[in-house]
């Protein structure tokens, strides 16, 4: 369960290095210098999820002409994160959070219940941080279909 808070807008990003989709190391640090929106998503090929990525995917060229990169973070496998990517041609960084160390450093990996059940994993969060490294919005309530807009929103409104 987690333990670790969830850091807030004002606070610095918590650093960490983690594994692309490639089995690339990155760190949040190499960064630096852009925005980035860090996305926490429960589940890869899963309505919702799929519904963020395409959001975020059909933004992405609109994101990235505000210095921006985006990051996704789920429990998934480097495997899973590649089939996805291809299935649904996603041009951004997808983390292989296989132990959660990246979800639990930002207080989004824990139980949560979800139409009655109670479950352990990702709580839909994003964080999006300022080329200085400081969490400008956290979105704890994410519309899928909207979340490119909101984020675009968000970083234009804040530079």
């Amino acid at each position: 369960m987690s333990t670790t808070t969830m850091p807030q807008a004002g606070q610095a990003a918590p650093d960490f290095l983690a594994v692309n989709q490639a089995g690339e190391t990155i760190r949040l640090a190499d960064y630096r210098g852009k925005w980035v929106v860090l996305y926490f998503y429960p589940k890869d090929n899963t309505p919702g999820c799929t519904k963020e990525a395409c959001s975020l995917r059909d933004h992405f060229q609109a994101i990235s002409d505000v210095n921006a990169v985006v990051l996704g973070v789920s429990l998934d496998s480097p495997a899973t994160h590649q089939k996805f990517i291809a299935k649904f041609g996603l041009p951004f960084t997808l983390i292989a959070d296989t132990d959660a160390a990246v979800s639990t450093l930002y207080g989004v990996y824990g139980e949560k219940v979800r139409c009655g059940r109670t479950s352990v994993g990702i709580t839909r969060t994003t964080f999006l941080i300022d080329p200085q490294g400081i969490i400008r919005t956290v979105f704890t309530k994410v519309q899928v279909e909207e979340h490119g807009d909101e984020v675009l929103a968000a970083i234009r409104d804040a530079d």
